[in-house]
Parts: structure tokens; sequence; C-alpha cells
């Protein structure tokens, strides 16, 4: 029964996180999502979207979902194995595959659903995972699932598998993990291909030359990279070369392919066999719905004819950097799309994302514990929808926010 201490205890936390600044407050979107978007009446523009390539509201792709509704109804209502594999879920598969350059590709509801089903069916105690710093939540999370389920018990005291966690993108660290686990059966390398909230770009030469040089697996999360990163978009093992050399990729739909929903591990085809066999969010969840499938072969048979929104994307990105960093903000470097603004203080940052909306400029404050502690930012995210004359007004309502708010001279 719902007691009144359970509830009062809620009513006390909740008002901590509100008292502390650190309460996600959620604004609805009353149209569409795109580089403009209408907030509580008011048309504003939008700079905190994964809506990288702009494609999240795109003509084209809305008429692919509108005959795939058509052709293959809202969804199966069946989960994959017994009655929910349709025609289009195999096409989607194997474009994907054959975009990545891989063997195999499987389809999930979603990235956090495919991160959370590997471990424990590829690795078991005897095994270790070496996972970055800063990896996204739902990889720690997956991991975290996958030491409690393998672990076993030693002269009466449980063991946990062996997660070594390397400071981040730190490949002396890295190095040392791989030593410390050389008796270990199997080893995996894990990482963000771009890391979510600071937009760094995992060093993955680096990380492949020492996965050969101990013997190990490389994986990669690379939802905030695939379609744009890289020369014709395969993401960050195209960016630095290695796209032969990783083992397993990770990614989205929910994101530059789309912006819908779903996700998906692509690799060597026993790897993505034996997920089919054993991934419980995959055998117990109901299939993909097929519309979704359908806009992201859409997609990429769009983004295989051009890199006309990639390159656009690159621009804007370059730009807005530049501009911010001469305007003194303090920025991390880099070439991604995400580019966080720092400001430290979670509250300061909550108070400067409410302002750049009464300005036209929507944005979100990201603070504990969706980043360190001390570490609150605004993640701005640029969108090949963006236009030079929406990039100049964003750049211009921050000087006037940072400047009354003293986070600027």
């Amino acid at each position: 029964m719902y007691d009144e201490k359970f509830q009062e205890y809620l009513k006390k936390e909740l008002a901590s996180i509100q008292e502390n600044g650190l309460y996600k407050e959620e604004w609805p979107i009353s149209s569409p999502q795109g580089a403009k978007i209408k907030v509580e009446g008011k048309r504003v523009l939008n700079f905190c979207a994964n809506n990288y390539l702009g494609l999240a509201n795109n003509l084209k792709l809305k008429i692919a979902a509108i005959l795939a509704i058509i052709r293959w109804a809202l969804g199966v209502a069946s989960v994959r194995f017994i009655c929910g594999t349709q025609d289009i879920h195999l096409w989607g598969e194997k474009k994907i595959s054959e975009f990545l350059g891989t063997e195999d590709t499987i389809l999930y509801s979603s990235c956090a659903a495919a991160n959370e089903g590997i471990f424990e069916v590829l690795f078991n105690h005897e095994d270790a995972v070496i996972s970055d710093q800063l990896n996204h939540a739902t990889i720690i999370d997956g991991v975290r699932l996958w030491r409690i389920i393998h672990k076993k018990e030693v002269d009466g005291q449980i063991v946990l598998p062996v997660n070594k966690v390397y400071k981040h993108m730190d490949v002396a660290d890295l190095e040392k993990c791989l030593q410390e686990t050389q008796d270990k059966r199997f080893r995996v390398i894990v990482t963000d291909g771009v890391f979510s909230m600071d937009g760094d770009i995992a060093p993955l030469k680096e990380i492949c030359a020492l996965s050969e040089k101990y013997n190990a697996l490389v994986m990669v999360d690379d939802s905030h990279a695939t379609g744009f990163v890289g020369p014709t978009g395969r993401g960050t093992p195209e960016h630095w070369g290695v796209m032969q050399k990783v083992d397993i990729i990770t990614s989205t739909m929910g994101k530059a392919l789309g912006g819908a929903a779903g996700g998906f591990v692509s690799g060597k085809k026993e790897i993505v066999e034996i997920l089919r066999q054993r991934s419980r969010p995959y055998l117990f969840s109901n299939t993909l719905p097929p519309v979704i499938v359908a806009v992201t072969i859409k997609v990429l048979e769009m983004l295989g004819s051009t890199t006309e929104l990639r390159d656009r994307l690159e621009k804007n990105t370059l730009y807005f950097r530049e501009k911010m960093t001469e305007a003194g903000f303090d920025i991390r470097p880099g070439v991604h799309p995400i580019v966080p603004v720092m400001l430290y203080d979670a509250k300061k940052a909550a108070e400067m994302a409410k302002k750049l909306l009464g300005e036209g400029v929507y944005v979100k404050a990201f603070s504990y514990p969706v980043v360190p502690k001390d570490k609150a930012r605004i993640r701005v995210q640029i969108s090949a929808a963006h236009s030079q004359k929406d990039l100049d007004f964003a750049i211009e309502k921050f000087i006037k926010v940072g400047k009354e708010m003293s986070v600027i001279r």
C-alpha cells in the first residue's frame, strides 16, 4: 500500500532536486521536430535536438512512412522469433550492414535495449569488460547487469566478473587495464564513438591498435555519429579509418537517421546470431515498428547518394564553434555538432536556458546526475537544418544573455 511516509520521502527528494537546480523540466513542443519549433505557443529556434541531419520532418521520409504503414500496418503484435519478423525487418538489417560494412545486423527497440542486452550474452565470469570512464549510462547498465548475472561464489564469497574502467580517452590507462587482465578468456574494450555530453570523439585508431596488441575485442556505441561522422557518414570507425577493426557497433535510428526510435547491433554474423538466440531485450520485446525500418532504409538510400547534408552540418558546426569561442564562451574544443557551453553551476545553467528560451532560442541545461557534479552546462546541438541566419541569431542571443549573467564580458 502507498503509505504517507513513502509519499513524504518522495516529496522531500523532489524538493531537494528543485532546490539544487537539478530539476529536469519538460517543455512541451506543439510542432514537428525541426530547426524551428513551437514551444508554449511561441516559435523558437531549436538548438538542443539530436536531429543532426535535419531529417525528422523530411517530406520524403514522411511519404516513405505513410506508404510503409499502408503496406505493413502499425506493428506485428509479437516478438521476432514467434511471428514478428516481416520482410522489411530483414531488408533493414541488410541495408544497415551494407552501409556500415559489417557482416550482419540485428534490430532492437532502442540502442539502450541493445547495450543492455549484449554483454550478458557474449561474456561471462571468465571475461573482462574494459570501459571508458564517461561511457553512456546504458552501457554502464548493461555491464552492471552482466556482472550480476554472471557472479560466482568462491570460498563462500560472491565474486563479480571484472569490469575495468579507464580514464576518459586515456589510451595509456587503457593499456594498463589490458595488461592487468591478460589472464582472462575474452576481453572487450567498450567506448562511445562520440561522448554525448562533451562531443569528444573516441581515439579509435589507438584503441584498435591496442586491441590487436593485446588480443581484445572492440565495441563502439556510435549513436551520436552514425549518418554524419566520417567522410561519408559511416561513423567514428570511418572517421579514423578502422571500419574493419571494430568488432561490434551499436547505434540508433533515433538521432540522425530520421529521429524516430530504434537501435541495432552490427558486426560479425556469429555475434548477431547468438544475440538472436539469447538477447533478452530482443527476445522479449515487440518487433520494431515497420514504419521506422522503412524510414531507415530511405535515409540510408539518401545518404548513399550524396553527402550534402553531412557537409552542411560540418560547415554549420565549425562556424558556430568559431564564433562562440571568439565571443568568450567556455566550450570544449572539437569538431562535433555537440557543443557544450560550460557554466559549471547547475542553477546558473538552468537560469541561462530559461532566459535563452525567452529570447527565442530553445536549449536545455544539463547537470548532475546527467553530467558530473560542478560540470553543469548548456549542450548546444547543431543541425544541417539550421541556416546561416539561424546560427547568427543564436550566437547573438547567447552573447546577450551571457553578458547579462556575467558569463562573458
